[in-house]
């Protein structure tokens, strides 16, 4: 273990706030409270806050969760944005990528080890999108100079066919489902050398049969009418699936047994 983490703080948007592992009904879980779980076991003092909100801007979370975070004097902080930027017709990698540095560059002014992530390809996802696998390489390559300026620690998403493997997302191919949340978790704690971690979590799962085209044809037909119909309808507006809400854990507290 490459330190004793006692004030961890999770910064970022939805897949950060845990969805989909969980539902709005039971409450979202997701990776950040895996990893949580895993630090408080290897030392049960360990205090956690997770200020993610989903639908965030990286710029959004620089401007609302970064003076939070901040305020909380963590040692340990996990920043995961960007792919809510990827999606926006107006993108700038530089942009988006300079709000991520300048958080990375306040936390550890702070002393606190930071902790980054280069994003999967969403192409390998979502076949139609292909322009969005530029966008997601130019924002890993600044991602990877930032951080290695400031002596962050960088979880390579992309270098791993398993983090485009279907079986890891949801149906709406944006979130993380459980499997993926527990593998993210995993890796994050690989990454920090956390007890328990071996870099299992990066192994492919087993081969699968490839569906038949017609198959793969209802599929996408029934992912456009049931995410991306709605998505656009917010976008057209001016709407955010996190409008009106707020961080699931804004304070930092004990890590529950049940988290």
């Amino acid at each position: 273990m490459t330190g004793a983490y006692l004030r961890y703080v999770a910064l970022g948007d939805s897949q950060t706030e845990g969805m989909n592992d969980g539902d709005e009904v039971r409450g979202y879980r997701g990776w950040a409270d895996r990893l949580a779980v895993q630090l408080a076991a290897a030392d049960p003092r360990v205090h956690y806050a997770n200020l993610a909100v989903r639908g965030r801007l990286t710029q959004e979370v620089h401007a609302e969760q970064l003076p939070v975070a901040l305020s909380l004097r963590p040692d340990l902080v996990t920043v995961l944005a960007g792919m809510n930027d990827l999606l926006r017709p107006r993108f700038d990698a530089a942009e988006v990528a300079g709000h991520q540095e300048r958080m990375v560059a306040a936390l550890t002014g702070l002393g606190a080890h930071v902790v980054t992530f280069a994003l999967p390809d969403p192409s390998v996802l979502v076949p139609a999108a292909r322009g969005l696998a530029k966008r997601a390489q130019d924002l890993n390559a600044h991602v990877r100079e930032a951080a290695g300026r400031h002596g962050a620690t960088v979880v390579d998403l992309s270098a791993h066919p398993v983090c485009t493997d279907a079986r890891l997302w949801s149906p709406d191919r944006l979130h993380l489902n459980t499997l993926g949340h527990t593998r993210l978790a995993a890796a994050v704690g690989h990454a920090l050398d956390l007890p328990g971690n071996d870099p299992q979590w990066m192994s492919p799962l087993a081969p699968q049969r490839r569906p038949a085209a017609w198959r793969r044809a209802v599929g996408e037909a029934h992912w456009v009418a049931s995410f991306v119909g709605p998505w656009l309808l917010r976008r057209l507006r001016g709407r955010s699936s996190g409008d009106g809400r707020t961080a699931k854990r804004p304070a930092l507290a004990p890590v529950e047994e049940n988290l």
